[in-house]
């Protein structure tokens, strides 16, 4: 299989709108070369009865219970705030919508 060229690093920093410097340009043409030879004996591995996965080690979920515990009153939590409205944060509108 043919490398990744210069010419198609060009043309992908073109799509993606990032502009690269010549030098740049072959420094990436090895690296997703690299890249791609990486995938492709990977592919070569991947069997049949081998099943897709996202991870090697099973994983549960390690999350707590949700139990209701003491915590900071309304009062408590916005005493520090620079500006509240009706016992909640106010900022800045930042979308120009209500």
């Amino acid at each position: 299989m043919p490398g990744i060229t210069r010419e198609e690093v060009a043309h992908l920093a073109r799509l993606a709108r990032l502009e690269l410097k010549p030098e740049e340009l072959e420094h990436f043409a090895g690296q997703l070369d690299d890249i791609i030879g990486a995938v492709a004996r990977v592919s070569e591995v991947a069997d049949q009865d081998v099943p897709p996965t996202s991870h090697p080690l099973p994983l549960t979920n390690v999350m707590r219970p949700d139990e209701v515990r003491p915590s900071l009153t309304p009062a408590q939590a916005l005493s520090g705030a620079p500006a509240q409205e009706q016992q909640r944060f106010k900022v800045p509108q930042i979308l120009g919508e209500e």
